[in-house]
């Protein structure tokens, strides 16, 4: 393949189209190691640092993944959770033919404090319902669960068995939910949830902040933490404007 240094679009740019354009036709599948930097630089006429660059972008973008003293390879397809849709996370791994479980960490009783007291809609020391759970994908983790539930609106929270049914399920059942919010930012874990999710220090994780409504009532407040190398969030909306 030549590339055209004159074009409008960016040599780094042609470079990253034509990796990932080898990876969908199929002729890279995944774990394959691709050409090295100097193999690129050789093969598409262009320099070093074009291409250091274009696999450096490929690799955020979870196309590629550099092992140290390996080499690169393509990278496997990270699980994805609909950010627009509130879903069970059980049916997502199993949807993607894999085998789901979790860790209950505990199920207890808690007195509120001020921001989850505001969150549920309860006064300040008033009892609300609070569960720390680990997802797990093929046995890796793949969500912190961090809930906090009104036990006006799930009274039996408790004495359900999270290892046979999530939350999401059981509060679905409980108080089918009318309204939700989601915020999704970036952040480090703290050294309890980088362990839990066996994550290497410094990697940073997704978190998804969701609250949830029940004919107007407070339901749940939650913090799902994904590790970043691991999982993404996307979504897609359909309008209601004209179509062509």
């Amino acid at each position: 393949m030549s590339l055209t240094p004159s074009s409008e679009t960016p040599l780094y740019q042609q470079v990253k189209d034509y990796i990932v354009g080898r990876i969908v036709a199929g002729d890279w599948p995944e774990e394959t190691k691709v050409p090295s930097e100097n193999e690129l630089t050789r093969e598409l006429r262009v320099s070093r640092m074009t291409v250091h660059r274009a696999l450096r972008e490929l690799t955020a973008e979870g196309w590629l993944e550099r092992v140290q003293g390996a080499g690169t390879f393509v990278a496997p397809p990270k699980p994805q959770s609909e950010i627009l849709a509130v879903r069970n996370i059980a049916e997502e791994i199993r949807a993607r033919g894999h085998e789901h479980s979790t860790e209950i960490l505990f199920v207890r009783r808690e007195r509120a404090r001020a921001l989850e007291a505001k969150h549920l809609g309860l006064e300040r020391g008033e009892t609300l319902f609070h569960s720390l759970i680990v997802h797990r994908e093929n046995g890796r983790p793949v969500q912190l669960e961090d809930r906090y539930v009104n036990p006006k609106m799930a009274p039996d929270y408790l004495e359900q068995d999270f290892t046979v049914l999530t939350p999401h399920k059981y509060l679905m059942q409980a108080a089918p939910i009318s309204e939700a919010e989601h915020l999704v930012m970036a952040v480090m874990p703290t050294p309890e949830e980088r362990k839990l999710l066996e994550m290497k220090a410094g990697e940073p994780c997704l978190l998804l902040r969701r609250q949830t409504w029940s004919r107007r009532q407070p339901v749940t407040w939650a913090r799902l933490l994904h590790p970043g190398d691991r999982y993404r969030l996307g979504g897609r909306f359909a309008g209601e404007g004209p179509r062509p």
